[in-house]
């Protein structure tokens, strides 16, 4: 919040309340049939009344500046989060593309299936649902048509689908 809208709001509501002494002592004097105070007494009304209007406009100019400058933030953040989204977008198309120029699939193994691939081999137990490390001796890239093609070493294996 702009600092023209605090003091706005605070002037406003400081001058509506101290509107109060210039209007009970108008009450006494009206009572009193004291013409003279009674006109001094709406002088003071008057002019609370019109400083708490001038402070009401400044508020309202302070809140139309504190929108402006959110409404210039939010225009900001938004161009940044649709430039952030072409930049991905771009890099998506940029592996889609790299990925249909393969003529080969690749899968990889994380480091705990690996480690519990080697727990299984180690132990020496081969049940009905484990894999027989000695099948597989290197690692072996299937092409589309189904032959098998020597892997490079030291080429990286990712898995895209």
């Amino acid at each position: 919040m702009h600092a023209k809208t605090m003091e706005g709001l605070i002037g406003a509501r400081t001058n509506m309340e101290l509107l109060g002494t210039p209007f009970r002592v108008y009450k006494e004097a009206r009572l009193k049939g004291d013409t003279a105070k009674m006109e001094q007494a709406m002088g003071y009304m008057s002019d609370f009344h019109e400083t708490a209007y001038e402070y009401k406009e400044e508020a309202d100019e302070g809140m139309k500046e504190d929108a402006e400058e959110t409404r210039k933030i939010e225009e900001e953040q938004r161009k940044e989060a649709i430039q952030k989204r072409r930049e991905e977008r771009e890099k998506l198309e940029e592996r889609t593309t790299e990925n249909r120029n393969a003529d080969t699939d690749t899968v990889e193994i994380s480091e705990e299936g690996k480690v519990l691939l080697k727990g299984n081999v180690d132990s020496g137990s081969v049940g009905s649902d484990e894999i027989k490390m000695d099948a597989v001796k290197e690692p072996v890239t299937y092409t589309k048509t189904g032959e098998t093609v020597p892997s490079e070493q030291g080429a990286s294996i990712s898995v895209s689908v």
